[in-house]
C-alpha cells in the first residue's frame, strides 16, 4: 500500500515512516512543507496520504488545504490528517471536501501503534476514522433538539460508529447484541433524519456530516 506523508518535525516524520514500513506500507514521498504536499499528492496518487494539518511556511491550515485541493482533483483520495489539538474547522472543511477515505487522529495516537495503523488501513480502504476526543466535542454540544433526542446508549453508539467502527467492533465494545446496535442505528437515524443505508461507511459520513452542522 502507497502512502505519501507530511510532517515538518524531522522525528515524527522519521518514526511514521519507520512504523509504516516496518507494517508493510511502501513511503512513496515524504514532505516537510506545505507547498511541496500538493505536486507529491497528485504525482504519486498514493492509496492513502498521512497529513499533518500546519505545515511551513505560516504553520496555519497548509496540509489541510493542500489535501482538500487533491480531492478536488482527484475525487475520494484518501487522507488521514494529523493534528496537535482538536481544531473542529478543520474537521469540518475535511469532512466537506467529498466521499471517499477521511481521518481526523490527535498526534497522540501515533503512539499507540496498533491504533494508529489500523486508522491507517480504514482510511485506506474509503472509510471514515475520527478521534474519539474530536466525536466527544462534536457530541457534547446540546444546542440542537433532534441531538437532545438521542438516549445515553444511541450517543455511545453514535461516538464508535463516527470512529468507523463496523456494527460487529460496536457490538464487542459495548457489549450487546448486533440486532442491539442495528435499533439503535436505525433510532439514530429516524431521530436525526437521516435514512438508513446499508453501507457502513456513508452512513458515519452522513452521521458526522450532520454532526459538523451543529459547530458552525
Amino acid at each position: 500500500m502507497r502512502v505519501v506523508i507530511a510532517e515538518d518535525l524531522a522525528l515524527l516524520r522519521d518514526g511514521l515512516i519507520h512504523i509504516l514500513q516496518a507494517f508493510d506500507f511502501e513511503v512513496v514521498a515524504s514532505v516537510d512543507n506545505g507547498p511541496a504536499l500538493l505536486p507529491a499528492l497528485l504525482g504519486h496518487r498514493p492509496d492513502v496520504a498521512v497529513v499533518d494539518v500546519r505545515l511551513p511556511p505560516t504553520f496555519t491550515d497548509e496540509g489541510l488545504q493542500a489535501s482538500i485541493a487533491a480531492r478536488a482533483q482527484v475525487p475520494g483520495m484518501p487522507i488521514l490528517v494529523l493534528s496537535q489539538h482538536v481544531e473542529q474547522l478543520y474537521a469540518r472543511e475535511l469532512l466537506a471536501s467529498g466521499a471517499g477515505g477521511v481521518g481526523y487522529l490527535l498526534k497522540d495516537r501515533v503512539s499507540h501503534v496498533g491504533q494508529f495503523i489500523d486508522a491507517v488501513r480504514r482510511v485506506a480502504e474509503g472509510g471514515t476514522v475520527m478521534d474519539p476526543e474530536v466525536i466527544a466535542l462534536l457530541l457534547a454540544r446540546r444546542d440542537s433538539q433532534p441531538m437532545d433526542a438521542l438516549t445515553a446508549r444511541e450517543r455511545e453508539v453514535l461516538g464508535l460508529m463516527a470512529e468507523g467502527r463496523s456494527n460487529a467492533a460496536v457490538a464487542g465494545r459495548l457489549f450487546v447484541s448486533e440486532k442491539a446496535v442495528s435499533k439503535h442505528i436505525n433510532s439514530i437515524f429516524s431521530k436525526l433524519g437521516l435514512p438508513p443505508s446499508g453501507d457502513d461507511n456513508r452512513r458515519v459520513i452522513a452521521v458526522l456530516a450532520y454532526l459538523e452542522q451543529l459547530t458552525t
